[in-house]
Formats: structure tokens, sequence, C-alpha cells
């Protein structure tokens, strides 16, 4: 059997398990390793911001301050991935693996240059961008130092992620894994060696971070070679009007909530900078917690949503639907626990960032306020993955949008100019109640037209 011979049947077999393992089964199977993901990507994160906080409260806030930056990164390279990744796991549905393999390679090719333009304007405008993100003076040393070697990884960022996705897409999320959490790891080992022992400082954090998520970059690459995976071969670049607008039906959404998340972080930052650097601090340590939280929910979702574009391209929505209700129950409860185990426990999480008596005050009050609508993110995460999954863009795009852009950054400016602090402290939550209402709204639409299309087709198993 030649190479293409047994790599296409290695894929039929994958579309098989994908479209007649029992659901639940499968879900939590391909859930695993995307939750380990989250959770460890999470927790380098989260150490960025702990051992950047023994340095200073100033340096603590400056990592806050390129959290922008960090997301507009990220919302391209998970543009690309998605934008490519929803629709190379419906065409495998279909087993039309000759335009999946050629939309791999547009969206991860495509990637690496937006990253590079990201990297050009960024670091040609530096300084002024570090103001326009909600630096102070005495942040200002600090965004700078951090802010100029993190650009210098955007383009290999943005690739591993489309890389990530598009695993992910295939069923294929234990590798996946592998990459991010190698890199995760190694990014925990290098910031104390590089921040204390070659006394780099802030700087030694940046550059922990670039080298991991290259190294995570050659592993994730590495991993579209085996078990069936799509190769990606710079000869099926193949950029068109055509492919390029699949890409952004199914990349907006995330382009939206990615990139108003960071639109949303800098806004919060200026209206927190009349306060001092301990309210941007608060909020910074208050947003990684959180994050943190989420990641297992989210990488239980991601574990959803090769199931679900497998199926719905196999035209199988009896199969969509349950796995969907199914993430919606286990998320929900999972966030509820997590809602009064941040509550009570604010204040020592808090203190663990930062024994700063201000910024503890100030970022157990946001943590709690933030307990509060926590369990309603589960279902606004699952209808939002599960309509830009089966391509449902605009819709998809209109509630990626709610949760941190639409209501947030208003209800941010509004509120903190009518009640002070207390204003940015209960911003978020508002914004998740009205977006949990709008996603009821959304995603009954789309469930009543999946069950039109399933009768025409005879609710397939």
């Amino acid at each position: 059997m030649s190479g293409e011979a047994e790599e296409r049947k290695k894929q039929e077999e994958k579309v098989i398990k994908m479209t007649t393992t029992p659901v639940e089964k499968l879900i939590c199977s391909l859930a695993g390793p995307t939750i380990v993901s989250m959770l460890v990507t999470s927790f380098y994160n989260m150490a960025d911001t702990f051992f950047v906080g023994q340095i200073g409260t100033s340096a603590t806030a400056a990592v806050g301050i390129v959290f922008s930056v960090m997301a507009v990164i990220q919302a391209f390279g998970f543009f690309f991935g998605h934008g490519s990744g929803n629709y190379v796991s419906r065409k495998l549905g279909e087993q039309n693996f000759e335009e999946a393999s050629k939309m791999a390679a547009t969206g991860f090719v495509s990637a690496f240059i937006a990253g590079l333009g990201i990297m050009a304007v960024g670091l040609i405008f530096l300084e002024p961008l570090c103001y326009l993100l909600g630096a102070t003076p005495t942040i200002l040393p600090h965004a700078k130092a951090y802010m100029g070697v993190i650009l210098l990884g955007a383009p290999y960022m943005t690739a591993a992620l489309v890389l990530n996705n598009q695993l992910r897409f295939q069923g294929s999320a234990f590798y996946a894994m592998i990459g991010l959490t190698s890199g995760a790891v190694l990014n925990i080992a290098l910031d104390p060696l590089l921040i204390y022992v070659f006394d780099m400082g802030v700087a030694g954090a940046a550059w922990a971070t670039i080298f991991s998520q290259f190294v995570s970059f050659c592993l994730l690459f590495r991993g579209t070679r085996v078990e069936g995976n799509l190769h990606i071969k710079l000869r099926n670049f193949s950029p068109s009007v055509r492919r390029y607008k699949i890409i952004l039906n199914g990349g907006a959404p995330s382009l939206c909530r990615q990139g108003l998340g960071s639109v949303s972080t800098a806004c919060m930052n200026l209206m927190a900078r009349p306060y001092g650097d301990a309210a941007i601090a608060a909020m910074s340590i208050v947003t990684r917690i959180t994050n943190f939280a989420a990641s297992v929910m989210t990488g239980f979702g991601q574990g959803f949503q090769p199931v679900c574009g497998f199926n719905y391209g196999a035209k199988k929505y009896r199969r969509v639907q349950k796995g969907f209700w199914f993430c919606v129950r286990v998320s929900t409860v999972f966030l509820l626990g997590m809602a009064i185990l941040g509550w009570f426990g604010a204040q020592g999480l808090v203190s663990l960032f930062r024994k700063d008596p201000e910024v503890i005050r100030y970022g157990t009050r946001s943590l709690r306020f933030q307990c509060i609508s926590f369990p309603l993110i589960g279902w606004i995460t699952m209808c939002n993955m599960m309509m830009q999954t089966i391509g449902k863009g605009f819709r998809a795009s209109i509630m990626a949008m709610s949760r941190q852009g639409l209501f947030f950054i208003p209800l941010v400016i509004i509120l903190s100019a009518r009640m002070g602090f207390l204003g940015i402290q209960i911003s978020q939550p508002i914004s998740d109640v009205i977006s949990f209402i709008v996603a009821i709204i959304l995603q009954s639409s789309v469930l009543w037209e999946m069950n039109r299309e399933a009768k025409k087709e005879g609710f397939q198993e």
C-alpha cells in the first residue's frame, strides 16, 4: 500500500470512529487532553503573573497591560485556526480529504503572515501602544520590556494556535495537548531562571514565554505527521476569495471574541488607571484566576467541537444535539462549584500573587462579583462553540462579541463614571447575565433549524 493510500485509509477510519462512537464517551475521551492543555496553558499564564509579581506591583500591572497584545496575537491564531479547522472537520465528515488538506495549509500559512504583520506594527509603535493600553509612567518601562520581546514571537505563536486547533478538529486532541503542555511546562521552569538567576526581570518572563511557544510550535507541527492527520504541505497553500470567505465565516467569532477581549482589557485598565497601579494589578490577577477556572470548561467544550463538526458534516444532527446538551449540563455544574469555591476563597487566591493589602482589597471584591455570574458562562460558551463549528458565522459572531464587547465595554465606561471602581468590578457579571439571555435567543433558532434538517434526513443516528 502506498503512503498516500495508507494515509487515506487512516483518515477514513477516523471518520467512522467520530460518527459512530457513543457521543458522551467520545466527547470525554477528546476532552481529557484538551482540558489538560487549557489548564496547563492557563497555569503558565498565571505563573508569569506570579513570578513577575515578586518584582513589584508595577511589574504585575505591566503583565496585565501586555495581556491585551497577547489577546490580539491569539485572536488571529484562533481566527485562522477555527476558521480553517471548523471547515476541515466538516470536509473530513464528508470524506473530502483533498479540500480539507488545502484549507489546512491555507489557514496555517496565512496565520504566519498575519503574525509577521502584528510583530512589525507592534515594534514600530511600541511606546504609544503601551500608553494606549493603560500604562502609567511607572508601569511603562516594564510594559515596554515585556511587550517588545513578546512581539518577536507573534508569527509562530499565531501559527501554533492554528496547528493546535486543526489537530483538535481532526480528533487528535492528544497531540495538540503534547504540543501545548510541553511548552507550558518549559515556560514555568524558565520563568524563575531568567527572571531571578539571570536577573532579566520582566523581560526574562517574556523570553521564557516566546521560547516555550516556539518549542510548542515545533511539536505541534510534528503532530500533523502522525495518526492519519492532514499533513501541512506548502504546495497545498491555495489562497482564494472562496477559502478566505469560509475562514472569515468560521473564524470571525473567534476574532471578535479575542479581539474584543483585548479591547475590553485595555478599556478596563484605562478606567482603573485613576485608582493607581494596585487597581490595575488587582484586575489583572482576577482575570488570570477566572480564566484558569474557566479553562476546564473551555477544554471540555473543545472536546465537543470535533464531534460536532464531523457529525454535522455527516448529517448526523441528533448526535450533535445530544453532545451539546451533555456539555451544557457538565459545564454548568462544574462552574457552579468553582463559583462557590471562588467566593469563599477569594482573599486567599488574590494574596497568592501579591501581598500588597491594596491589591488584595481590590481583587477580593472583584473576584466575588465575578463568581455571581460564573455558572452562566457554560451555556454562553457551548452555544458559541456549536454555532461556530457548524458554520453559523453571523450568529456565532454576535454571541462572541456580546460578553466582553457589546455589553462589557459600554458598561465599564458608564458604570465607572457613575460608581467609581465599584462600577468596574460589577461590569463583567452584568455583561454575563445579558449575554446569557442573548445566547438563549440565538441558540433556540439554531436548534430549531437543526431539528428541521434532522427531520429531512430521517433523524440519522
